[in-house]
């Protein structure tokens, strides 16, 4: 059987953990994280990407199946029917890119962020708008907010999720 990247599924909390157990038996080991710009500053700055789960390079014929459901921090492989599956190869230089493009825009800026926060729109059309953040749209990187128009009506939009920044309190009016 060749070598496939595989899903490692962690304990709660214990990606980190994890990572490192895989690390010290020989396994090329993939752990996105991401940073991200808390509310509480004494909170976690580098977040994982998925978490409770990392990726794993092995060849299962030779190392068994066993080794991922007892190693410490570990729950084992995401499986189907009792059988690991397989994670393309494509999918995780996709993965990888898009973790890179995140760090490049300085992490992801909306974390913490509840509906009704004051938000300051930090690039495209409406940069230097102050708006509402309403929600982070599911299964994209992208999230809704609400611009105040002059007619004082309230404008959905939505931007990519790396436009927004929290508005200072100093800032608020």
């Amino acid at each position: 059987m060749p070598i496939h990247w595989y899903a490692l599924k962690s304990h709660p909390h214990k990606e980190d953990l994890c990572f490192r157990q895989a690390e010290a038996r020989g396994f090329e080991v993939f752990y996105p994280c991401i940073r991200v710009q808390p509310v509480n500053p004494r909170s976690h700055t580098i977040r994982p990407y998925f978490p409770g789960y990392l990726f794993v390079h092995a060849d299962l014929e030779e190392t068994g199946i066993s080794v991922f459901q007892w190693m410490p921090y570990a729950t084992g492989l995401v499986a189907f029917g009792g059988e690991p599956a397989s994670v393309p190869e494509h999918l995780i230089v996709a993965i990888r890119q898009r973790v890179k493009e995140i760090s490049a825009a300085g992490g992801e800026l909306y974390e913490g962020l509840k509906p009704g926060d004051s938000i300051v729109i930090q690039g495209g059309p409406f940069e230097g708008y102050a708006a509402i953040f309403d929600m982070k749209i599911p299964g994209s990187e992208r999230v809704r907010v609400l611009l105040k128009m002059l007619n004082d009506r309230a404008l959905r939009i939505e931007l990519p999720s790396g436009q927004i920044a929290r508005r200072p309190k100093s800032d608020k009016k």
